[in-house]
């Protein structure tokens, strides 16, 4: 049977080095139909703000952002930043909790900033035990600058190929 050779949109735009950063990130095909706006990526993935507006599709019946908009926006933010910061390693989102704490009645922006404590508790564990599980607080913001929803979002930080240790044997 022969393979099916299809295009992926997601890889090309992911892989495409002709956009900018920004560009491939907004680009992305759930970002893209989300409308996200970079503001800022600087300092290598250290500082990250990303504006989420309030459109049609966003709101909610109460007329609030859905939680679950801002869930997909804050997922992959820290693995993203961590991939970046220390290449070489597999990353993924571990766990997030999302705390609502005012009503999403604007457009939103998500402020990330790579704690350099948290960045170094990392390299140590990376080079003791060639992994580590950190934690990521960060928040989006209603357009006054007060705090709309605090994020919290664990990653594993993994080699390549790591397999979890059997703990029946």
């Amino acid at each position: 049977m022969a393979k099916t050779r299809h295009f992926n949109l997601m890889r090309f735009i992911t892989r495409a080095r002709f956009l900018s950063v920004n560009k491939r990130l907004e680009w992305f095909p759930p970002f893209w139909l989300m409308g996200v706006k970079i503001l800022e990526i600087s300092d290598g993935w250290r500082r990250v703000r990303i504006k989420l507006p309030l459109t049609m599709i966003s709101r909610n019946a109460g007329g609030n952002m859905f939680g679950g908009f801002q869930a997909s926006l804050a997922d992959p933010i820290p693995a993203l930043a961590c991939v970046r910061v220390f290449p070489g390693y597999s990353v993924w989102t571990r766990g997030l909790k999302l705390d609502f704490r005012a009503e999403g009645r604007t457009d939103l922006e998500l402020r990330f900033e790579f704690d350099p404590k948290i960045e170094e508790n990392i390299r140590q564990e990376l080079d003791q035990k060639g992994r580590s599980t950190p934690t990521f607080e960060f928040g989006y913001y209603l357009s006054d600058g007060s705090l709309c929803t605090a994020i919290q979002n664990t990653v594993a930080i993994r080699p390549h190929g790591y397999k979890k240790p059997d703990r029946n044997r």
